[in-house]
């Protein structure tokens, strides 16, 4: 491969990074590239080089030379490079194990939006792992990476309202959570869901149904399966493409019949503006209210 070659292939692997967690690299010539950017300062080329040596790609697996190029590109508030370097502490890979350190870490990449980092913080706080137990900081951390479609979080936080942990419970709101994770295929969440006593003996049915079964139970005016097919669209899960303006058509299909989880959906979406909408206070406020007396 010509340096050329080597060069698009480094700057495009970087570029694409982190929506590409493990970083592939085959040849020398290619492991040397990247191996030159880090070593000039490319905080991108420092966090590739960090996921070839971790995950053993064209080299030998060495935790510490992972370790190495991960802070490296860390403390150049890499958020991705962060996230990792929090789960190295957090596991003694690499390098001592230090819970505090892993915490320290996933918060700097938390608060730059990092939704795994979220997750991971919000986890961190819910189990009391590193740190006191805090659930409201768990709802508050959960909750961010839950918006932006993890489908761990929203399971948590929907656990977290269903039953009351350390924050009032709001069924409708477990509910609705629950609802978005079970959407994409998070088995716990469906499990859990299957024993709400409102939600009937076909939750299974709904959502192991096919796109084609969904829509025409929708069709049909099925609002468990007008909001099923709302999250799918909102979520991309289950063989349905992510498309938001049908998923907000779905959503107001199902809250303009009374069903309360829609309704919360849609005072969510519009109070943070979500699915491409701006925010709108005075329309997410009188969504929650139709959802509150419904």
């Amino acid at each position: 491969m010509s340096p050329r070659s080597c060069f698009t292939l480094v700057t495009l692997l970087i570029t694409l990074l982190p929506m590409v967690p493990v970083a592939q690299a085959e040849t020398s010539a290619e492991i040397a590239t990247i191996t030159n950017a880090a070593e000039r300062g490319n905080q991108g080329a420092q966090l590739l080089l960090g996921l070839i040596y971790r995950e053993g790609r064209g080299v030998p697996r060495d935790a510490r030379k992972a370790f190495y190029w991960i802070d490296k590109s860390a403390h150049e508030r890499q958020p991705y490079s962060q996230l990792v370097l929090g789960q190295m502490y957090a596991a003694g890979e690499g390098t001592a194990r230090d819970p505090k350190q892993a915490l320290a870490w996933w918060r700097k990449a938390a608060e730059q939006n990092q939704p795994q980092a979220q997750l991971a913080l919000g986890e961190a706080y819910f189990y009391g792992k590193g740190t006191a137990q805090d659930f409201r900081e768990a709802e508050r951390w959960l909750g961010k990476a839950a918006d932006q479609g993890v489908a761990q979080a929203q399971y948590l936080l929907g656990k977290m309202y269903q039953q009351g942990h350390g924050v009032p419970q709001d069924l409708e709101r477990g509910r609705d959570w629950l609802s978005r994770a079970a959407a994409q295929g998070h088995s716990d969440a469906i499990k859990l869901l299957h024993f709400f006593a409102d939600v009937g003996k076909d939750t299974m049915g709904v959502y192991e149904a096919s796109r084609e079964q969904l829509m025409n139970r929708a069709e049909q005016g099925d609002v468990e399966a007008q909001y099923q097919l709302a999250l799918r669209y909102e979520t991309g899960a289950w063989g349905v493409r992510r498309h938001p303006e049908q998923a907000l058509r779905w959503f107001n299909r199902a809250a303009e019949k009374g069903y309360k989880p829609a309704m919360r959906s849609l005072a969510d979406i519009y109070e943070k503006g979500l699915l491409g909408e701006k925010p709108d206070a005075k329309r997410a406020a009188q969504w929650r209210q139709r959802a509150e007396e419904n």
